[in-house]
């Protein structure tokens, strides 16, 4: 079959961190990331099945990779070479389409008794993501045994797949992923009903996100901070209040708290901050701008940073971390994440966020699309393999 894989190169990983750091997607032209012709990935035992992928979207965790910056973190919970690729929509043998649920817990790696997290439906805290049936990976995409959505052909436990409603396009589908990922984030940041919430960060992750509070919390005020025009007028469309540029956040946040100013920071602040990016300047933005006591929530993946922290100390902040998704006790009634996305993609419409459609030969392409995409107008880009071979 045909599929990008990522190898185990670390003089390629060197090369794609010095190019990544020209220019952002640089790394897809001298990286470990090559276009193949390999073997399909074998059932891993009973209770799997075979889905051939026809969308699957790049990620910001995906242009890390590619591009060299993903922390050594990572490591242990990978195996090599994978196929990338965890947000997808595709068909099992009998042409039903189903999304990906990527995670790989207990029960997909066949660990019994599962973990205590995975005994709770929470597989985003698993403790066995290197353990069990499987080599290790965090989720379907890093995994040396599964395979990935950027091919036309990867294995999913029966326990990962989520039947697609009819009236669903493909485009809608590929991007339930991502908005679980919102939803856990802005769930998990604690009770926001009459909040002032500002969300950082405005590419695909930041944009559910004003979604998720809309549909599923019932804040006060949403500022969305976003840097382009188009990522603007879509923050206003699915909802925030105030839409501002990175350097009008301060003002807003000051505007619509009543807090006074302090040097370069505020007194006071929103009572929480949804951090989409997750780089050293945008923490930093985090504590000048949350409010003592509050919280910041991280949906943005990072990697190695140097911040100063004696604001989070002095003003007694939360920093809470968000990694994929399981199990919402505090949605009401509580559900699993997926259920909630599906919803929240049909109700707002989340379709409109993909932007691009690429074949994998074009994959070079596709990822400087990607990791350019809020300069360009775009949102989402995805591998289109509707039209690829075995299909």
């Amino acid at each position: 079959m045909r599929a990008l894989r990522f190898g185990h190169s670390l003089p390629r990983y060197a090369a794609a961190r010095v190019a990544g750091s020209l220019s952002p997607g640089l790394g897809a032209r001298v990286g470990p990331l090559k276009l193949a012709e390999i073997d399909e990935p074998e059932l891993p035992g009973p209770g799997w099945q075979r889905v051939r992928p026809r969308l699957a979207g790049i990620c910001g965790s995906d242009l890390s990779t590619i591009d060299g910056k993903s922390s050594r973190y990572f490591e242990p919970l990978v195996s090599f070479p994978f196929v990338p690729g965890h947000e997808v929509v595709g068909e099992l043998a009998g042409g039903e389409r189903v999304v990906i649920e990527p995670v790989l817990g207990c029960a997909v790696r066949g660990v019994d008794p599962p973990c205590g997290a995975c005994g709770q439906g929470r597989a985003d805290c698993c403790e066995r993501l290197a353990f069990g049936d499987l080599g290790a990976g965090m989720q379907t995409g890093y995994c040396s045994g599964t395979g990935g959505g950027w091919s036309t052909s990867l294995v999913a436990h029966d326990s990962q797949v989520h039947p697609v409603p009819e009236a669903m396009s493909d485009e809608a589908a590929v991007m339930v992923e991502p908005a679980a990922c919102a939803i856990h984030g802005v769930l998990g940041a604690g009770p926001l009903t009459g909040a002032t919430v500002l969300v950082l960060g405005a590419g695909t992750l930041g944009l559910c996100a004003v979604a998720a509070l809309r549909r599923y919390t019932g804040p006060a005020t949403v500022i969305a901070v976003a840097k382009y025009p188009e990522q603007r007028a879509l923050a206003a469309d699915l909802g925030a209040d105030v839409v501002v540029r990175p350097e009008e956040t301060r003002r807003a946040v000051r505007r619509a708290t009543g807090s006074l100013k302090l040097g370069d920071r505020l007194a006071g602040g929103a009572d929480v901050v949804v951090d989409c990016v997750g780089s050293a300047s945008s923490v930093a933005e985090d504590l000048a701008v949350v409010r003592p006591g509050g919280v910041v929530a991280l949906l943005g993946m990072p990697s190695v940073v140097s911040v100063d922290m004696t604001a989070l100390w002095q003003r007694q902040v939360t920093l809470r971390g968000s990694y994929a998704y399981g199990f919402e006790a505090a949605a009401d009634p509580p559900r699993r994440t997926f259920d909630l996305a599906f919803e929240l993609v049909a109700e707002a419409g989340l379709d409109r966020l993909v932007s691009a459609t690429y074949p994998l030969d074009r994959y070079r392409e596709a990822i400087d699309h990607a990791a350019n995409a809020g300069r360009r107008g775009a949102v989402k880009v995805v591998f289109d393999l509707r039209g690829e071979k075995r299909r």
